[in-house]
């Protein structure tokens, strides 16, 4: 029987591969120019949620972005080699993140055409104009490290470098924390914990979104992934599971800890509709615990079953975010503590909020940049994880 070549099954699929991620990405550009031609009266966003789906996908690719690279931390900061042979795909899958993410978000402003006075007027007590650094260095940083992986020659500075990305992502991810951490006008936000919440939620997505990206990677090379390996990675994505649930639920009893939060508690946990439904049914039940008895009932967390809790787990990423964004701007403002406000604007009520086909469109689309930068890359470069047996036996 023929066995068909790595170089046989990309040219077979790669074009196809290619043409898809275009088309995503070209139906989230037009997306974009009709809210630029129309305005954001076509969106479902008003002057209350002025944060809409686009924005869930673009804060879920820049700290998936981060936390991606936590497979590459652990093999050159810390030397382990299983994790290092990993690093080249988690900086590639680090950078299409970050990329993609940030489409959307440029693209999702009102006038993105306005981002040059940004440039020029730089705002230093501005937490948005941190991130502007932060997000740029961390281009520069990856890529730096990238280098010292992939070329020989400068292969004694990767742990330098790496070290150097490890402390930049952590640094960045706490400022994208920070962004909801200091709004203090939405009783969702403007709590300390947010910032280590979004570290951790990081490391759990970006780990999930770099075992679906693997497990592609090894089924087109018709590869078997070491079963040793296979058990590190899957046993280190149920802690993460198990660390967000922890944070989260820290997080919602603090809450209800202060008096002027009940509401707002009441309103997510139980009387909120379809957020309390998203919160309960699709990260707590579908986002985590169905994947962590996918990831360690006995009998379970072979490939397929890993696979499948990757999923899911981004699933639930989704489901908290839109809860944590939506909802948090969908709960009336607490303009007058202690007191009902209500006016022919609004105050003091529920905001509406669906999605129409164009929010959809632009947050595909910067997936689907992120999805064609890994598909060229893997197509030119040798991104696949090759594994020692020799390091397996040291523990290594």
């Amino acid at each position: 029987m023929h066995h068909r070549t790595f170089a046989q099954i990309e040219i077979r699929y790669f074009y196809l591969l290619l043409a898809f991620g275009l088309a995503v990405v070209l139906a989230g550009l037009v997306a974009a120019q009709q809210m630029e031609a129309h305005g954001h009266i076509i969106s479902g966003m008003n002057n209350q949620v002025v944060w809409g789906l686009p924005h869930v996908f673009a804060i879920f690719m820049i700290v998936s972005a981060s936390g991606v690279l936590n497979v590459a931390s652990v093999g050159s900061v810390f030397g382990r080699h299983v994790y290092k042979a990993r690093a080249p795909l988690a900086g590639l899958l680090s950078l299409a993140l970050l990329a993609g993410g940030l489409m959307v978000l440029m693209l999702d402003l009102g006038r993105p055409d306005r981002v040059i006075v940004a440039i020029t007027n730089y705002n230093p007590t501005s937490v948005f104009a941190w991130n502007v650094l932060l997000y740029s260095g961390l281009f520069a940083t990856v890529g730096l490290y990238l280098w010292t992986l992939m070329d020989r020659t400068m292969g004694g500075w990767s742990k330098p470098a790496g070290l150097l990305v490890f402390v930049w992502r952590i640094i960045l991810t706490t400022g994208t924390g920070l962004i909801f951490a200091f709004l203090v006008a939405r009783q969702a936000y403007a709590s300390a914990l947010l910032p280590p919440l979004f570290i951790i939620m990081s490391f759990t997505w970006g780990l999930a979104i770099f075992l679906i990206v693997q497990f592609a990677m090894f089924s087109w090379n018709e590869l078997q992934l070491n079963p040793a390996i296979q058990k590190r990675l899957k046993n280190l994505l149920g802690l993460f599971v198990v660390s967000v649930l922890y944070l989260v639920a820290t997080y919602h009893l603090t809450n209800l800890y202060f008096s002027r939060q009940v509401a707002f508690e009441r309103f997510i946990l139980t009387q909120g509709g379809f957020y309390t439904g998203l919160f309960w049914g699709g990260y707590v039940v579908l986002g985590s615990i169905v994947p962590l008895l996918l990831i360690f009932m006995p009998g379970l967390g072979q490939a397929r079953c890993v696979l499948l809790a990757s999923l899911l787990v981004l699933l639930g990423a989704f489901s908290l975010l839109y809860v944590f964004i939506i909802g948090g701007q969908a709960f009336p403002l607490l303009i007058v503590p202690g007191y009902t406000v209500h006016s022919s604007f609004g105050d003091g009520q529920l905001a509406s909020y669906a999605p129409t086909v164009f929010e959809w469109a632009l947050g595909a689309g910067g997936l689907g940049v992120a999805f064609v930068i890994v598909t060229v890359g893997v197509r030119i470069l040798n991104f696949l994880p090759h594994d020692d047996p020799r390091q397996l036996m040291e523990g290594n």
